[in-house]
């Protein structure tokens, strides 16, 4: 695992002065072979959803598993749009002249080898790749057992191009030891990786919380929730509910939990009801009221916690937009909120009051994602408010250095 880092590290140093047209180049290829080669992706990756349906893993996750051309396409133009987007490395942040005479100038540099530890989903391999090579890192990438046919292949074949563009193949690494015993050591490449993200559940945050000695940035939970508050166009907040929960549930940006308004819930949740077919409600005692026994079970202080991510949703009425913010508050993780008014005021009161990395009005909450922000993709979500809050693109694979220039100034 050491020398593997250390190739690594070396290929950062390359891409760390490569130039734009270079990395350009090299993200066009990866696309073309992706596209070239569906099928070779797809063999393998019907190897691992064979694997993971024999296990008996849920439909849900087998659906974060699964690739389809549409998926490969897409992972291309993902892949594609990053090269589009304006290169970080080199950006002035800011300048200034001292009264002395010395020039400050701070600028983007790439981190420099970026470590990404992640469960099931193989287009996180070229997405993490694309945006580590364009912001000038070397991406060490380290992904789950039930994936691994797909991902070797994802990574062989973006390797093949970036050596066919001139670039270090070592630019992107996967660790194909997929033993908890090399994740943990994965974790502790102290001198290696300057930035751990990992991507998955509560059991693998848990353990880089616990193991990890180099400096990370959590992706975390997104228990998410939509508040219809009294003020809401109901038309819409159905709509948006419904978009946010079944669109795709099996992603961290779906709505788990449902809050509305005392004042409106008997109309909301009798009209949106009957469109979220195949959901499973688990509610307080005014909407098994309101909806009945046979189509609402009761919900549990678990389930107000939990990210389901499936065809589950919490209920709660409140009384008012301030026990809203409390039970946001209390159960939320951190990830994305939203509210559904049209009160400006109640708007701008969810937006200030409610701590979390995106807080969304009239609109669903499916939209915190890297390439709906327009960022071409994300290499994740962070949860936490060091270094990264949010969607994390090109900028959030950067930190800055400064550049003085002087003209033989000294200290007195």
């Amino acid at each position: 695992m050491e020398a593997r880092g250390q190739r690594a590290k070396a290929a950062s140093r390359i891409l760390a002065k490569a130039t734009t047209a270079a990395k350009d180049e090299a993200l066009h290829a990866g696309a073309d072979l992706l596209e070239a080669r569906t099928d070779q992706v797809l063999e393998a990756n019907a190897a691992d959803v064979a694997g993971a349906e024999a296990a008996g893993t849920s439909a849900t996750v087998v659906d974060r598993l699964r690739l389809t051309r549409g998926r490969v396409a897409a992972m291309a133009a993902g892949m594609r749009q990053v090269a589009s987007l304006a290169d970080p490395v080199g950006q002035t942040v800011g300048g200034w002249v001292r009264p002395n005479g010395l020039e400050i100038r701070q600028v983007r540099v790439p981190l420099g080898v970026v470590g990404i530890i992640y469960e099931n989903r193989p287009n996180v391999t070229s997405d993490a790749a694309g945006l580590c090579l364009k912001s000038g890192n070397a991406a060490m990438l380290r992904g789950s057992t039930a994936a691994l046919h797909s991902n070797v292949a994802i990574s062989g074949l973006l390797r093949e191009a970036y050596e066919k563009s001139g670039l270090p193949p070592d630019a992107l690494l996967l660790i194909e030891d997929t033993s908890r015993e090399s994740a943990q050591e994965f974790m502790r490449l102290r001198g290696v990786i300057d930035c751990l993200i990992p991507r998955g559940g509560p059991s693998l945050i848990e353990a880089v919380l616990e193991h990890a000695t180099v400096p990370y940035v959590i992706d975390g939970d997104g228990n998410c929730h939509v508040y219809v508050d009294a003020a809401a166009d109901l038309d819409m907040a159905s709509a948006i509910l419904v978009n946010a929960k079944t669109q795709r549930p099996s992603v961290c940006n779906a709505a788990e939990s449902l809050v509305v308004h005392r004042a409106v819930a008997d109309r909301f949740l009798r009209q949106v009801a009957p469109r979220l077919d195949g959901v499973e409600i688990r509610g307080d005692d005014e909407t098994v009221s309101i909806l009945g026994s046979d189509r609402v079970s009761p919900a549990t202080e678990d389930d107000y916690g939990r990210e389901f991510l499936d065809l589950i949703l919490s209920v709660k009425v409140v009384d008012d937009l301030g026990q809203a913010i409390d039970h946001i508050r209390r159960y939320g993780s951190g990830h994305t909120e939203a509210i559904v008014t049209s009160d400006l005021d109640a708007a701008r009161r969810f937006q200030l009051e409610v701590d979390a990395a995106a807080v969304v009005v009239n609109a669903s909450t499916r939209f915190i994602d890297g390439e709906e922000f327009g960022f071409g993709a994300e290499i994740g979500i962070s949860t936490q408010k060091l270094h990264a809050r949010g969607p994390m693109g090109l900028r959030e694979l950067t930190t800055t250095k400064y550049l003085l220039t002087g003209t033989g100034q000294i200290r007195s």
